[in-house]
């Protein structure tokens, strides 16, 4: 999820010092997107509205990167509110059970100019799963008021099943009403103090 950052990170030898330092999510400019395949023939965008975490990393060596990340399920949305309350139900997330998605990196490990990817465990519905997020980016420093800014982009494909994300149903004349595949897309605005 956060790889983009990471090769930001790797180009900061100015704006980061040579020990470990940490970025914070900043939840106002980043976004946890999904799409899915809706009755075989379009798909349906959702997004989480809140997000938070941190990334600790040194600026150069990027297999010491660290990574926690933590959605909040009951902030799904797809606008669509009947949609969106069973999504939240025990037949999807069930976030009476489950409030929170989380990542926590393991390694880090570059994927050519400018890319990541980032090795973790995901979970999701009490599920845990490693995943790979490829990371792009990331954006060049922004430093103002004492704090610098960085921006990266993560997609990962997930099967929903894995995470016992299960239900669905049979269309008359063969598939489902909702796809296994979902494509996962994380924008994120990362920020850290600089004085």
């Amino acid at each position: 999820m956060l790889r983009s950052l990471f090769a930001a990170l790797a180009g900061l030898s100015l704006a980061v010092p040579a020990s470990a330092q940490t970025w914070t999510i900043d939840p106002s400019h980043s976004s946890a997107n999904f799409t899915v395949r809706h009755m075989m023939v379009s798909n349906v965008n959702g997004t989480f509205g809140k997000m938070e975490g941190t990334v600790e990393f040194d600026g150069r060596n990027i297999s010491g990167v660290k990574v926690r990340a933590t959605v909040d399920a009951t902030t799904i949305s797809t606008a669509n509110e009947k949609r969106d309350a069973h999504l939240r139900s025990a037949d999807f997330f069930d976030v009476a059970s489950h409030p929170t998605i989380t990542f926590v990196s393991k390694r880090a490990e570059p994927a050519g100019n400018g890319r990541f990817r980032l090795v973790g465990d995901l979970t999701m519905r009490g599920v845990t799963k490693e995943v790979v997020l490829e990371v792009e980016g990331p954006t060049e420093p922004f430093t103002a008021q004492g704090n610098a800014r960085i921006g990266a982009t993560a997609t990962t494909t997930l099967n929903r099943q894995d995470f016992g994300v299960s239900w669905s149903r049979a269309l008359d004349g063969g598939g489902v009403v909702v796809g296994d595949e979902v494509k996962v897309r994380l924008d994120l605005a990362l920020v850290t103090k600089t004085s």
